[in-house]
């Protein structure tokens, strides 16, 4: 998932003004001015996710910055290794620290909670999938970091693909009835998902030829027969639970997706620093 670039500097411009707004009381109100140079180090192994946003932050900041070293995103680090040096005028660097730390050490400790579910996966057809539970202004940064860490992206956001959940359904009457309303009002090149919980939603979406069905909290006998029954037809998605003690036993089911919202809402912060 590559961002634009035209969209990340006017997220990363607006993330400088949250944090520093008319002035940085602090260190506006110090008379040093020389050149120095800072290193970001992990304080922790990880993988690394958000350097060239970091490096923006402080470009933003002050243009005459030099980045002396760094490592690319996707990297493995190990505790105590440097990811980023800068060098040039101090009041610049303590500037765009914190908002340069915030997006590394978040987008990295999405990049590393995904990397794990990858690695389970290792040996299957089956992929890993985020989902939209993200920091609202954040998403297209945290599933950037997914992507990052070996996992896929579902839908964007909500304009991008049909997905038929519970309450669309109950509240359009029926499977049927929304998938069909649905193919009278949107084009047929849009995909068509639709959630079932059960053995029998499922028979009457495989029978509207949908594009993927997901198996929402099923058991793992009840994907087995799902997969068995679609024999091929649809693309099956498994939400719902998932964890990385059960990921492995619903891959061996044979679907071809598991979608989790943990790869994002779940993923811990990576602890990283700033050093003069």
């Amino acid at each position: 998932m590559l961002l634009n670039k035209i969209f990340v500097r006017k997220k990363l411009k607006e993330f400088l003004l949250e944090d520093i707004g008319h002035q940085d009381i602090t260190t506006d109100n110090l008379s040093f001015e020389k050149d120095v140079k800072a290193k970001i180090i992990a304080k922790e192994d990880c993988t690394i996710c958000g350097v060239e946003f970091a490096k923006q932050v402080f470009d933003i900041i002050d243009n005459t910055l030099v980045f002396s070293f760094f490592i690319p995103d996707g990297s493995e680090v190990k505790k105590g290794e440097t990811i980023l040096e800068i060098q040039g005028n101090g009041k610049s660097i303590l500037k765009a620290e914190r908002v340069a730390l915030n997006i590394l050490q978040r987008l990295s400790g999405i990049s590393t909670n995904t990397k794990k579910y990858v690695n389970l996966l290792e040996g299957t057809n089956t992929k890993i999938l985020d989902t939209r539970k993200t920091t609202p202004g954040f998403r297209a940064f945290e599933k950037y970091a997914v992507k990052i860490g070996g996992g896929f992206n579902h839908r964007f956001a909500l304009y991008d693909m049909v997905m038929l959940k519970d309450n669309h359904i109950s509240l359009a009457g029926g499977i049927k009835k929304a998938v069909q309303e649905i193919r009278s009002n949107v084009s047929p090149m849009v995909k068509i998902e639709v959630e079932v919980s059960n053995l029998e939603e499922f028979k009457e979406a495989l029978e509207l030829n949908v594009d993927i069905i997901m198996l929402d909290n099923m058991s793992i006998k009840e994907m087995e027969e799902a997969v068995k029954l679609n024999n091929g037809k649809s693309l099956l998605e498994a939400s719902g639970n998932i964890t990385l003690e059960n990921i492995k036993e619903i891959a061996k089911t044979g679907v071809d997706f598991i979608s989790s919202g943990a790869l994002i809402h779940s993923a811990k912060w990576v602890d990283l620093s700033l050093r003069f």
